[in-house]
């Protein structure tokens, strides 16, 4: 099987196309090369995914007919990325979780309509500002 059509069948990438695309920006290895999207898999190849910042890395377990639900992947490829890999993935998550201290940044949906409600005068309770 075609590695783009791998990658599509084992849900890493979400089209056929944009699996091709990582191939042509030489972001998908096979056993520590670079490869084209038509480059032909076998059992037991290591595929090396550059997603972000983050190499994703998956042993070829079997070759699927079609696309598979997300429950049968583990049974067409098992996931051997590296445990340094992963904490650099959960830094990035912790990153972008961060909650913005209140008052600064762009206001939410309920600070805006507090704030436009108190320009146009319609403000009679001062007790919803500190809401």
């Amino acid at each position: 099987m075609r590695i783009d059509k791998y990658l599509w069948c084992i849900r890493v990438a979400k089209t056929r196309s944009i699996a091709a695309d990582h191939c042509k920006a030489e972001k998908v290895q096979v056993n520590n090369e670079l490869i084209k999207a038509s480059r032909e898999l076998k059992i037991n190849d290591v595929i090396t995914v550059k997603k972000g910042p983050i190499y994703f890395r998956f042993q070829v377990l079997g070759i699927p007919v079609s696309r598979i639900g997300a429950k049968l992947v583990s049974t067409y490829a098992k996931d051997v990325t590296t445990e340094e890999e992963l904490l650099k993935l959960e830094r990035i998550r912790l990153q972008q979780t961060y909650e913005r201290p209140r008052g600064l940044g762009r206001p939410t949906k309920r600070e805006r309509r507090v704030l436009d409600d108190f320009m146009d005068g319609e403000f009679d309770d001062l007790d919803q500002i500190a809401e």
